[in-house]
């Protein structure tokens, strides 16, 4: 991890994509110990963790997650995913928070050095060209382990710094169980 102990950090999750992410390379993210394992190399100065909900359940799976990373540590934001039907007569769940991440992470800027965005989403190489302007460092994390990579090309030639997310699992990861915590809105990886 190339993260100087002095600098301020900020964590950026893209909830549905590093849950895709994970889900592919087939491991579970312990978000207890990926907390921990930031803090113990550098001042962690935020956790974020953004992801959409179905609000008309009953009962969502991700619910206890959500729970648990407010009570813990992480700063949770979420909104109501949208349910449609596409043209093709599916069913689709459409909940995005690139908006919301974006804005966080530059209204945030001053006040941090580094950010490590868990995101493969290309429509971040915006931001992160934009925070490097301001004098901030960008790791990214995600996985090229995958047959098809879980990253964009451009936002990883971006970032200062890449971070496979199956090399940080060796510390932060655990087996999985069955759909545990799946997110109700997909959004797309690149």
């Amino acid at each position: 991890m190339s993260i100087d102990p002095r600098e301020k950090v900020v964590l950026f999750i893209d909830g549905a994509n590093l849950y895709a992410t994970s889900k592919a390379i087939g491991i579970d993210i312990d978000y207890r110990r990926l907390l921990a394992e930031f803090q113990s190399k550098s001042y962690v100065l935020r956790a974020h963790y953004y992801t959409a909900l179905l609000e008309d359940q009953e009962y969502s799976s991700i619910r206890p997650l959500i729970d648990w990373l407010d009570y813990n540590g992480y700063t949770v934001r979420t909104k109501p995913a949208k349910e449609f039907t596409d043209a093709s007569g599916r069913r689709k769940i459409k909940g995005n928070m690139d908006i919301e991440l974006c804005v966080d992470a530059l209204e945030m800027s001053a006040h941090y050095d580094h950010m490590v965005l868990f995101s493969g989403d290309g429509d971040f190489t915006a931001l992160v060209a934009a925070l490097q302007r301001r004098g901030k460092r960008v790791t990214v994390v995600s996985t090229l382990s995958t047959p098809t990579p879980m990253i964009s090309d451009e936002l990883r030639r971006q970032a200062d710094f890449f971070l496979d997310v199956a090399e940080l699992a060796k510390t932060v990861g655990r087996t999985p169980s069955p759909d545990r915590y799946a997110p109700a809105a997909s959004t797309e990886t690149n």
